[in-house]
């Protein structure tokens, strides 16, 4: 992994502004339909009541740039669509077709929005009147989903405060398999934080699957790496999967014209940081 840049900082939240207590952590990256870079992130620690969460958003004309343009506030938890006051985690974006889909925590459950631009989302509201799709138990704090696009199916990622990472299995982005538990325990431990931003990548089609699950944000961060031939196993109270111990925190990787990126947060917990990223063959 090379030397980071910065793309984020800490941002002006203007009422809802609590620095330096405020805390711009997990995010998402990706291109809008224009070719501008997108960045959403969960600033934890502000002024918006409850659980002091929120989505501000950045924009950026290149991966490569620094300092992105701080764009403003993108996203707020809506109580009357059953969200948590101030709960919302860790968005998620991919495009399919011409429609841009965000999967996000709301503190108990993942919701779903999409966009025709990829700049402005709209709410998917569930057949009940709620934004969550689906979540584990009451009370474990289901959060950060990603989605791993296989040749006939999505495949949703997240975890829970019961420290395990999860999988569920769509055809549509709509309707979503039960869970199934694809790594827990070993190393790693079984707690709260152990099984954070869970990130599946397959740098080589047919080949293997690596899952990157974070344990410690900060300056001691650290994010296990799991090399697996199957997508539904990365070792439960095992670790024959695991290969590398990295210093880093939720890490989203990103591949654009050839190279594979990898953008983390900074050890202070003050921005967002992008590497180039390699994997090395054995």
């Amino acid at each position: 992994m090379e030397p980071a840049w910065q793309i984020a900082s800490s941002p002006d939240l203007g009422a809802y502004d609590n620095r330096p207590d405020q805390q711009p952590v997990d995010f998402s990256i990706w291109q809008a339909q224009d070719g501008t870079f997108q960045l959403w992130s969960c600033v934890r620690g502000t002024k918006v009541g409850g659980n002091s969460r929120l989505f501000y958003r950045w924009e950026g004309r290149h991966l490569t740039d620094t300092d992105w343009t701080p764009i403003g506030i993108a996203l707020m938890a809506d109580p009357a669509v059953g969200e948590t006051p101030g709960g919302l985690q860790a968005p998620y974006v991919l495009r399919v077709g011409d429609t841009w889909h965000m999967f996000y925590g709301d503190w108990q459950h993942i919701c779903h929005a999409t966009s025709s631009d990829g700049k402005t989302f709209t709410r998917v509201i569930q057949p009940n009147g709620q934004s969550g799709v689906f979540g584990e138990a009451a009370g474990l704090v289901t959060r950060d989903p990603m989605v791993f696009v296989a040749p006939h199916e999505f495949r949703l990622y997240y975890t829970s405060d019961a420290g395990i990472d999860y999988v569920r299995t769509s055809p549509d982005l709509v309707t979503f398999s039960e869970s199934r538990v694809v790594a827990a325990g070993g190393a790693a431990g079984v707690n709260c934080c152990s099984a954070e931003c869970p990130f599946v990548a397959q740098p080589v089609s047919g080949g293997d699957y690596f899952l990157f699950r974070t344990q410690q944000y900060g300056q001691n961060a650290q994010t296990r790496v799991y090399r697996s031939p199957d997508p539904f196993d990365f070792g439960v109270d095992d670790d024959r999967f695991l290969i590398e111990t990295l210093p880093l925190a939720a890490p989203e990787l990103l591949s654009f014209e050839g190279q594979t990126y990898v953008a983390h947060l900074r050890p202070d917990l003050q921005g967002i940081q992008v590497s180039k990223l390699a994997f090395v063959a054995e």
